[in-house]
């Protein structure tokens, strides 16, 4: 029989509803120089991606000089902390699907394209980073998203095997990189999708298969 052992949360779309934030925090530090991603490009080409990687992109279309990335990157950073002490709360389902998951013993960990600093600032702000074991941010892999490597470490620094791990994601890039690792994906379309009933009626899937 199989056995999930745990849970690896993608953050944007999945805990915190912040894709607008990333998106707003972003075209502010842009209109600087005069461009802007629209919502368009926002949703079927950008989202979910590092800064770094966006700013790579925005270079190759509109030309933008690389020496100034390290600048908007900076800029951009410093909007989304603003966005995040503004905007950012509890939400009564993520605090109940993880505070029993972590009660029944499963790890937890959060694996986000975003910064460390991010993350761990939007998790308090979010009341949840007392239910974590673990953290993977874009700083601690090589290859983010779309590629795998963040969830493999997770999973490696988990001492598990893929398949006894669930990935919770919302977006192309992560469901991708959660079916790459091996490990099982569970796809939801809003944070509201996230909660206790919907990640057990999985787990009981994968396990009664």
């Amino acid at each position: 029989m199989k056995k999930i052992k745990a849970i690896l949360f993608d953050m944007d779309g999945v805990l915190i509803d912040a894709k607008d934030w990333h998106y707003e925090a972003l075209n502010d530090a842009l209109r600087l120089f005069g461009i802007e991603i629209s919502r368009y490009d926002h949703l079927n080409t950008f989202d979910g991606l590092p800064t770094k990687v966006k700013l790579e992109m925005l270079s190759k279309r509109y030309y933008l000089p690389k020496e100034l990335h390290s600048f908007i990157n900076t800029v951009k950073q410093t909007n989304t902390a603003d966005q995040i002490q503004q905007k950012c709360h509890p939400m009564f389902n993520h605090e109940y699907a993880l505070s029993k998951l972590h009660y029944y013993g499963y790890k937890i960990a959060v694996c986000s394209n975003s910064v460390r600093k991010t993350i761990e600032m939007m998790m308090e702000k979010a009341e949840l980073k007392e239910y974590l074991d673990l953290i993977v941010s874009n700083e601690d892999v090589t290859k983010a998203k779309p590629d795998p490597e963040m969830y493999l470490t997770a999973i490696h620094k988990f001492g598990l095997k893929p398949e006894e791990c669930l990935v919770v994601e919302d977006n192309p890039n992560g469901i991708q990189a959660g079916l790459a690792s091996g490990a099982y994906v569970l796809e939801v379309a809003t944070v509201y999708d996230v909660n206790y009933e919907n990640i057990m009626t999985k787990i009981k899937e994968i396990e009664n298969d």
